[in-house]
């Protein structure tokens, strides 16, 4: 999310000051009515992999979206075209009769996948159904396939772990202060530059919330309880995710050291060999 450019707090971009201190790269790059994929977010980072290797400079991905991490480190994996009139009629259904009814057909075909899925997020509804009707095997079985295929890059993985009654008051307390420091502001901005609630990136979570607040749809307390409400969620799908990967050393946040022994072994052990 922080590739889009105006969409500041709620992605909780970087600081200036702390761009000043680390380059920070793929931020502000496209507009939020732009197209952008893991597909697109594999091939601008691959570019950006090899411009640092030849500096012999090592990059850090940084972040908590596993399929785009995935799509660099290993590939993505290719079900093959489907055929145009299957994701048109799809596209059809979902603007005759809504996301929910191509949602509830996919709880019925890939449940795995469906619990992964926002029930709004159309676009990926339809592309998990659509690999489903045209391979017959679900993109959940696809991506469990792909799984295991080798990495691209030498790479270590740190994952930060911590309690989850602890990681709930972060979410909620990071949350208190988006809304303070102009989350809907920002939200209303947007609308007001002509940029449809309706994007993929205005569907994202937070933005889809406060746009139901800024179009005085529902008050600023219930935004904010629902916005805890799905961010705790969602924290819990991705620790489901990352969970799957044996290769995630975990750690805690305060264990600095044990990061900089990690960091430490890792290169020197794959020098010259990322």
């Amino acid at each position: 999310m922080q590739v889009y450019k105006y969409m500041d707090i709620g992605t909780a971009k970087p600081t200036l000051q702390e761009r000043e201190r680390i380059f920070h790269h793929m931020i502000d790059i496209i507009e939020p009515d732009e197209d952008f994929s893991a597909a697109k977010f594999a091939s601008t980072a691959n570019q950006i992999v090899e411009h640092l290797r030849k500096r012999e400079i090592i990059p850090f991905l940084v972040g908590g979206t596993g399929l785009y991490l995935k799509a660099l480190i290993k590939g993505l994996f290719n079900p093959g075209t489907s055929p145009a009139d299957t994701r048109n009629r799809l596209k059809y259904e979902a603007e005759t009769y809504g996301a929910e009814s191509l949602y509830k057909r996919l709880l019925t075909s890939d449940r795995e996948a469906a619990d992964k899925i926002h029930p709004n997020d159309t676009f990926r509804i339809i592309r998990a159904l659509e690999v489903y009707e045209t391979t017959g095997m679900t993109i959940s079985e696809h991506h469990k396939k792909h799984a295991f295929s080798g990495n691209r890059f030498n790479v270590l993985k740190i994952g930060l772990t911590t309690e989850r009654e602890d990681l709930y008051k972060r979410i909620e307390k990071r949350i208190d202060l988006m809304v303070e420091a102009g989350f809907a502001e920002e939200v209303k901005r947007l609308l007001d530059m002509n940029y449809p609630a309706g994007l993929k990136s205005m569907q994202s979570i937070g933005y889809r919330h406060m746009i139901e607040y800024v179009t005085g749809r529902i008050s600023l307390d219930e935004t904010v309880k629902t916005l805890k409400q799905d961010t705790r969620r969602f924290a819990k799908r991705q620790m489901t995710w990352f969970n799957a990967d044996p290769e995630i050393v975990w750690v805690k946040p305060n264990q600095a050291d044990d990061i900089k022994m990690l960091v430490g072994s890792f290169l020197r052990a794959t020098a010259g060999k990322y």
